[in-house]
């Protein structure tokens, strides 16, 4: 995965100075990267697993492009399936969004070339295939800033995933209750697997919590084998050297298909100062929760003492746990375990943090065009997933004016928090169950149960964007539909 020293990267800066006094004419012209979905052998848990992946031409996962570099990619699907990628949180042109309502999806031996002005921040490619999501097609996509870049701290990438040793289709069976064959997701297919994969127990009825009604709230849907962090669980951690009193930009991207976490910083304190790429005001502490598709930025100085300091990503609703260590030269590494003493608290249904942020650039201000509600609603029994009321197969689209201002509020009436995705926008965060405040710029804001959200935003290119629930069972039995962009009424 992504380490740097901080010695190394500052070697690293002086090497492309003089790239980035080229005239932009000239950096266009760089060639493109390569990357390819395909597959590749993990060992979880002492087992050898074979899942997909995103590699690039180095033979790492994803892509990290420096400050004012075109994204310019070249994509081979490698894989003996169709499949398609989505450029998470990037605001490219809608032919090169990578989602099967507006693009075609990616033929077995095909090679699409991608070419935009990328977003610079924390983001994190995947497929918009729900059971290859499942299947590990999904790795980090880091844009550096030029004040990044001259940022004197290493820089550490966690990226968190799920993993299960059925196959994803199994794993979307069993949340179905068995009904996934020939579900229609009309580009979103429910056939080919990735891996061989061992049986798993359901957790329908979870009793995460009640609400006023007394309705029981649920959390987690399925129990997966492992959480990985880097491609690896705490049997065998990642161990990132670092610096004595050094400083460090963690980039932590979940990218779980249907798990939340509390980030624990453990022993350090850190500053959370972006989300899914926005700047935020710094908000110190050493918990944050986050959600499946959310990404976080947290700087964090090191103490001046060698040490090993474990970081943590904790499942919410269980004792289950993965995460890496940042350690100094010559520091014990103690033994760590996939299993905390106490299960860990609720991350989806605690808006506190989300109340806290402040985004350091807000939208310009200016009057609303237009109000939309949407409607948040399903089930456990039967597993069936809606957008006012209506599945994917059914969906009708929202409709807004490009150019226009407008609010959406999500409606959660259901009994799980859900992690609500806009493709092609960024969004402010503008109200809570209708208490209002300037909130984080966003791409993906979760709605607990009976609850309400408001975002902001300013509608963009005429065409259909999709908006949908980041949580891939939700995604797969219907909680998707599409954000109708026309230039006119």
């Amino acid at each position: 995965m992504i380490t740097l020293t901080r010695r190394g990267f500052l070697a690293a800066s002086v090497a492309t100075s003089a790239g980035l006094l080229l005239p932009a004419r000239v950096k266009a012209q760089s060639a493109a990267h390569s990357l390819k979905a395909t597959t590749r052998t993990l060992e979880v848990n002492g087992r050898a697993a074979t899942v997909m992946g995103l590699v690039n031409a180095q033979g790492t996962q994803g892509l990290t492009l420096p400050p004012d570099e075109h994204f310019r990619v070249d994509l081979t699907n490698d894989l003996d399936m169709e499949t398609i990628i989505h450029w998470h949180g990037q605001i490219p042109p809608n032919a090169q969004d990578g989602a099967p309502n507006t693009n075609p999806m990616l033929e077995v031996g095909e090679t699409r070339a991608y070419d935009f002005t990328p977003r610079a921040g924390t983001f994190w490619m995947h497929s918009h295939v729900p059971q290859h999501e499942l299947g590990l097609l999904a790795a980090p996509l880091i844009v550096r800033s030029a004040e990044e870049q001259a940022e004197d701290r290493q820089e550490v990438v966690m990226f968190l995933h799920d993993f299960s040793f059925l196959a994803p289709e199994e794993v979307l069976d069993q949340l179905a209750g068995g009904h996934m064959e020939g579900h229609d997701m009309s580009g979103h297919q429910m056939g080919g697997g990735s891996a061989p994969m061992s049986h798993q127990t359901m957790s329908h009825g979870n009793m995460a919590g009640m609400d006023m009604s007394g309705m029981a709230m649920d959390l987690n849907d399925f129990e997966f084998d492992a959480y990985l962090a880097n491609d690896r669980t705490l049997d065998d951690p990642e161990v990132v050297t670092v610096e004595k009193g050094g400083r460090v930009r963690l980039r932590v991207i979940n990218g779980s298909s249907m798990t939340a976490y509390w980030l624990d910083l453990g022993a350090l304190t850190g500053a959370l100062v972006a989300v899914d790429g926005e700047q935020v005001q710094p908000v110190a502490g050493s918990r944050f929760p986050i959600s499946p598709a959310q990404r976080m930025d947290i700087l964090v100085d090191l103490p001046a003492q060698s040490g090993a300091y474990p970081v943590l990503a904790k499942r919410e609703g269980s004792t289950k746990q993965t995460g890496l260590v940042l350690a100094s030269a010559g520091a014990t590494v103690a033994k760590l375990s996939g299993d905390a003493e106490n299960e860990t608290p609720a991350a989806t249904q605690d808006l506190d943090l989300e109340y806290r942020l402040r985004a350091v650039q807000s939208l310009p201000a200016r009057e609303v065009s237009r109000h939309r509600d949407v409607m948040l609603g399903g089930s456990m029994d039967p597993y069936r997933w809606t957008i006012n009321g209506q599945v994917w197969a059914d969906h009708a689209p929202i409709p807004v004016i490009h150019g226009e201002r407008v609010e959406m509020t999500f409606h959660n009436m259901s009994m799980m928090a859900h992690p609500m995705h806009l493709h092609g926008h960024v969004f402010q965060v503008v109200a809570i169950n209708g208490r209002r405040f300037a909130g984080a710029r966003r791409d993906t804001v979760v709605v607990p149960p009976m609850t309400m959200v408001t975002i902001a935003f300013d509608a963009g290119e005429a065409a259909r964007w999709m908006l949908h629930c980041h949580h891939m069972g939700h995604l797969a039995t219907g909680m998707m539909t599409e954000l109708q962009v026309t230039t006119s009424a």
